[in-house]
């Protein structure tokens, strides 16, 4: 029995498949950054060294620059949560841009991102609210927005914020 491999070949008229930039597919999703929040306190909201940049914990900032707040299992379900979740990777992306003279086109990879989910103690489904920053990262960047990831509970945030995360960022 004889086994054949088939192979296909995208092209565009240059010859070369063309992929969407991050900017495109933020524009495609509808998804509108917003202007980084000015620090809080006595830290950097992104420091970087050599080809990472390591972004602050943020927090769910709506356009209007006021955030979502409450505990997920109380105040909040879960798909709110998934949003906010959302609303905070907007606003590590606002920052990021910010970070890099406004070329998202320099990001190589999504390395690492940790979220805090501010929660009732029996709340257990911490990693689907964290899907929500996730799902956006690899909607915007692809297969270089892919990351490991830690989701964890908290009683507790700063203000009240419903979740926290801070991302690791390799970047040419």
């Amino acid at each position: 029995m004889r086994h054949f491999t088939i192979i296909l070949l995208i092209t565009c008229s240059s010859g070369v498949y063309a992929q969407k930039s991050a900017d495109e597919k933020l524009k495609e999703l509808g998804i509108e950054l917003i202007v980084p929040t000015k620090p809080v306190a006595n830290y950097a909201k992104a420091v970087r060294t050599g080809n990472l940049v390591y972004l602050s914990g943020h927090g769910p900032t709506k356009a209007d620059g006021t955030d979502i707040t409450g505990k997920v299992g109380k105040d909040l379900k879960v798909e709110q949560g998934v949003e906010a979740a959302k609303r905070t990777a907007i606003s590590l992306i606002s920052t990021l841009k910010m970070e890099l003279g406004g070329d998202l086109s320099r990001v190589k990879r999504i390395v690492k991102v940790n979220g805090w989910v501010n929660c009732t103690d029996t709340f257990r489904d911490q990693p689907r609210v964290m899907n929500g920053c996730s799902d956006l990262l690899v909607a915007v960047f692809g297969e270089k927005g892919k990351h490991a990831r830690t989701s964890l509970g908290t009683n507790s945030l700063p203000s009240n914020i419903a979740i926290e995360i801070e991302m690791i960022v390799e970047v040419d």
